[in-house]
């Protein structure tokens, strides 16, 4: 299981010295995730708008990017 913690706004590029009490995301699933940190509400939501290039199967989000543009087969 891996848990990872992004405490960098992906809006903002700021980075979030004291996450405790800033909204969040939790992306991924239980096995595999991360947490990103926002400076604010209007910031998450930003990030929340962004639409998803490749929905899976049930329409949930995803981060990944299943093509074979730019893999080194070397």
């Amino acid at each position: 299981m891996t848990h990872r913690l992004c405490t960098t706004d992906p809006i903002s590029l700021h980075d979030i010295d004291d996450p405790t009490g800033k909204p969040y995301v939790v992306e991924g699933d239980r096995y595999n995730d991360i947490t990103i940190y926002f400076e604010s509400e209007e910031n998450r939501q930003a990030y929340l708008a962004i639409p998803v290039e490749h929905p899976e199967e049930d329409l949930g989000m995803s981060l990944d990017n299943p093509t074979d543009i730019m893999i080194d087969e070397g």
